[in-house]
C-alpha cells in the first residue's frame, strides 16, 4: 500500500487542514496504482490557498475514465476545495488539472462545464423557486440550443420521485429528494466525469442505499465519477481506488479494498477503535 505519512505520524481525523501548513513530503504511488486505463481527470501538483491560509498544499491524483474513485478525510482536510478547484470555482496558485488531457486550471467554471465535468455541490443548492423541471432546465445552460427531452427522460428513469414531483418547488423537496434533484441537474450537463461532494450529507441510511445505488447506476452507465462523501465505509465499498487527504494534502492513495483494510483508515475514518 502507498503510506506517505512520516515516520510516527498517525492519522488523524480531527486536524483541521486550514489551520496547518507544513512543507509535504512527495507522495509515491504504488506499482499496482499505475493503470493502463486512459486518464481523464488529472490533478498535478495543486496548491490552493483562502487569503494566506495553504488549504491545498501540492495534491495529486487521477481518474481513470470509467472509474469511480473516492476522495476521503476528515471535515476541514480539503475534500471539497479540491472539487470546487477542479470545476474551477477556485483557481489554483500553482499546479495543473487536465480534463481528457486538456489544461483546465485556467479557465472558468461555465467553460468546464461545456468540456462535460460538471458537479453536484455539498448542501446540494438548488434553486428553491424553481419547479424540479426548471431546476433541471438549468442543468443544462451550457447546451444552448439543445434538446433536452432525451435528457430529462434520463434523469427521470434514475429518480422516478423526481418524475413525480416535477412541478413542485425544489425548495419544498425532502433532504433526499433536493439530493436527487441536485445529481440530476449535474447530469443534465452530459458529464463524462460527474463531481459529486457528499450525496449522504443529511440523508437516512435507507436513502444513502438508494442514492449509491443510483450513483453505481450512473457510472455503469459510462459516466466517470469522483466522490468526496464523509462516510467512508459506503464510497469505499462503491470505489474502486481512493485517496486520503489530510491537512491538504494527499497521505494514501491505494485501491479502495486496501484502503478499507488500513488498520489506521479504519480507526480514524470508518469508526473502529
Amino acid at each position: 500500500m502507498t503510506d506517505a505519512r512520516p515516520v510516527g505520524e498517525e492519522l488523524d481525523p480531527t486536524t483541521d487542514a486550514v489551520l496547518i501548513a507544513e512543507a509535504e513530503p512527495d507522495v509515491p504511488v504504488a506499482a499496482d496504482l499505475r493503470t493502463s486505463g486512459q486518464r481523464i481527470l488529472e490533478l498535478d501538483d495543486i496548491h490552493v490557498y483562502y487569503g494566506n491560509i495553504h488549504a491545498l498544499k501540492g495534491v495529486t491524483l487521477h481518474v481513470d475514465r470509467g472509474e469511480i474513485v473516492t476522495l476521503i478525510g476528515s471535515n476541514g482536510a480539503g475534500k471539497s476545495t479540491t472539487l470546487k478547484t477542479i470545476s474551477g470555482t477556485l483557481k489554483p496558485r500553482q499546479g495543473a488539472i487536465r480534463l481528457d488531457g486538456q489544461d483546465i486550471h485556467h479557465r472558468p467554471a461555465h467553460e468546464i462545464v461545456g468540456l462535460r465535468l460538471s458537479q453536484a455541490p455539498e448542501g446540494r443548492r438548488v434553486f428553491s423557486r424553481m419547479s424540479v423541471f426548471e431546476n433541471l432546465q438549468m442543468g443544462a445552460f451550457a447546451r444552448k440550443g439543445a434538446k433536452l427531452d432525451d435528457d430529462i427522460a434520463r434523469v427521470y428513469e434514475l429518480f422516478p420521485r423526481l418524475l413525480e414531483r416535477r412541478t413542485q418547488k425544489a425548495g419544498t423537496l425532502s433532504g433526499g429528494e433536493q439530493q436527487m434533484l441536485a445529481i440530476g441537474r449535474a447530469l443534465m450537463a452530459q458529464p463524462t466525469v460527474l463531481l459529486l461532494d457528499e450525496p449522504s450529507m443529511g440523508l437516512s441510511p435507507i436513502l444513502t442505499e438508494q442514492i449509491f445505488s443510483i450513483i453505481g447506476d450512473i457510472n455503469r452507465q459510462g459516466t466517470t465519477i469522483l466522490l468526496v462523501e464523509q462516510n467512508a465505509l459506503m464510497a469505499l465499498k462503491l470505489a474502486s481506488r481512493g485517496y486520503v487527504l489530510q491537512t491538504g494534502r494527499i497521505i494514501l492513495a491505494d485501491t479502495a479494498t486496501a484502503l478499507a483494510n488500513d488498520p489506521q483508515v479504519r480507526q480514524a475514518y470508518l469508526g473502529e477503535i
